[in-house]
């Protein structure tokens, strides 16, 4: 490959930008990030300050574009983490056009602009789910036949600093050899825990804001709901509760079988997967270790290894809770992609150590 002088990412699919602020994280600069929400915008583009946002459908992007912002880069990185929501805003504008089975259309968008730019190095984060699924086998195909290298799997979030416990499958594919995701960093006997990551922030009450910190905001709760939360014990369940407080559904044969909602998260251990309504006492095992409240949407960023100032909405215009809980909850963990964008510097080394073109 000769003297590595210049690589360049580009991120499909940004959202809010946890992928792009990983790899720049790891040295890699990220030109831009390409996504169909506007919201994103703000948050991108002002807690990443070289890149450019870029508001436009994948599916519709042209290739031109792409190549556009790679500019005269040696090394070209093609990244993203297609949507596979049911509910992501491309899904929904995808009903509206009268379609109804497109529910990996994105996963196909992307590998149509790897094949028409033929980048370097290509990353894709998802859902472990997606590995069942055809069309995976399809996109792998895809790369291999493009002269790519393929290497994926399974990740366990902790294992890279992320204190969540999170699975997501991580894809890398090179032309210039094999490339793999970078070994573990943490295990089981020093994994970052809540307490590592949210202890040191000031306490709150449901309802209440920080004053120092729009985004350190909880839920209120109802009467019903503080008194659940007060009989709810660390890594519990609604079973810890007087019985006069459990909900009709728990009574049931078929609410037995969900224990994980209504539960507080353990100081000690990783959280659970943050969800997009993470926000939400009543949607997991989302209470505070200790305050009678669900997670703030800061903890919530921060368990998701945002740094702690990361910025999500312009101070000029109102907080949207339910608009930033989705936003965080679909990220790329930072750390993540930090631990991407690492493997590919590691990679390019190698490649440039024996030679290879």
């Amino acid at each position: 490959m000769g003297k590595i002088r210049k690589i360049v990412a580009v991120d499909l699919f940004c959202g809010v930008g946890g992928l792009t602020h990983g790899l720049k994280l790891s040295g890699i600069n990220v030109s831009a990030g390409i996504d169909i929400d506007p919201t994103c915008k703000y948050p991108y583009e002002k807690n990443n300050r070289t890149a450019v946002f870029v508001e436009e459908d994948v599916a519709q992007l042209s290739n031109k574009t792409v190549l556009k912002y790679f500019g005269d880069a040696d090394v070209k990185v093609l990244v993203g983490c297609a949507p596979c929501q049911p509910f992501s805003l491309y899904t929904l504008r995808y009903r509206k056009k009268g379609r109804t089975d497109e529910k990996w259309k994105l996963l196909n968008a992307f590998s149509d602009k790897i094949c028409a730019v033929l980048p370097d190095i290509v990353s894709m984060e998802n859902v472990p789910e997606l590995a069942k699924e055809n069309i995976f086998l399809e996109y792998k195909t895809v790369l291999e036949k493009h002269k790519y290298t393929v290497s994926w799997g399974i990740v366990f979030c902790p294992d890279y600093g992320i204190p969540q416990n999170r699975r997501r499958l991580v894809l890398l594919a090179s032309r210039h050899g094999r490339i793999t995701i970078i070994p573990p960093m943490y295990n089981t006997s020093n994994y970052r825990t809540v307490r590592d990551a949210i202890g040191s922030l000031p306490s709150i009450n449901a309802g209440e804001v920080y004053e120092d910190d729009p985004l350190h905001s909880s839920s209120l709760l109802n009467k019903k709901n503080l008194e659940r939360i007060r009989e709810s014990l660390q890594g519990g369940t609604w079973r810890d509760w007087n019985e006069k407080l459990q909900l009709a559904c728990h009574k049931k044969n078929s609410g037995k079988t969900y224990p994980s909602v209504y539960g507080r998260m353990c100081w000690d251990k990783p959280s659970p997967t943050i969800t997009t309504q993470f926000y939400g006492y009543g949607n997991g095992r989302f209470g505070h270790p200790e305050q009678d409240r669900a997670l703030s949407l800061r903890e919530g960023a921060i368990l998701q290894s945002f740094p702690r100032n990361y910025e999500f909405t312009d101070p000029e215009n109102p907080l949207n809770r339910r608009k930033i809980g989705t936003h965080i909850g679909n990220a790329v963990p930072v750390l993540l992609g930090k631990a991407i964008g690492e493997s590919i510097k590691v990679h390019l080394a190698e490649v440039t150590k024996n030679g290879k073109n």
